[in-house]
């Protein structure tokens, strides 16, 4: 029986097969919303191969895409990517430079 090595160490984040931190958890819950959509079509008689086609398909974009996000911005990368939409693209200062340099030397 193999054993998967989830930490590795105090202070550094979760990895598992390559996800990091965040992307894990987008792994997982994206997993679980797929099954829980699957199983829901499968109720409501959407006939089986397509709810097995959309299941299979579903998850595995959402492997590609997640190991995809991954692998382009890392660790954090989804956190500054969040923060960036925040942030100013640029900042307008309309008083006259001589005022700003006056008040800046009081």
């Amino acid at each position: 029986m193999s054993q998967y090595h989830i930490n590795k160490g105090i202070g550094r984040s979760v990895e598992y097969k390559g996800l990091k931190a965040q992307y894990l958890f987008i792994f997982a819950g994206g997993l679980i919303l797929d099954f829980v959509i699957f199983v829901i079509l499968y109720t409501c008689g959407v006939p089986q191969w397509f709810c097995l086609a959309f299941g299979l398909s579903s998850a595995s974009i959402l492997v590609w895409l997640t190991f995809h996000l991954n692998a382009k911005y890392g660790r954090y990368g989804l956190m500054k990517l969040g923060a960036s939409k925040y942030r100013p693209r640029y900042i307008i200062n309309r008083r006259r430079i001589a005022i700003i340099l006056k008040e800046s030397t009081k």
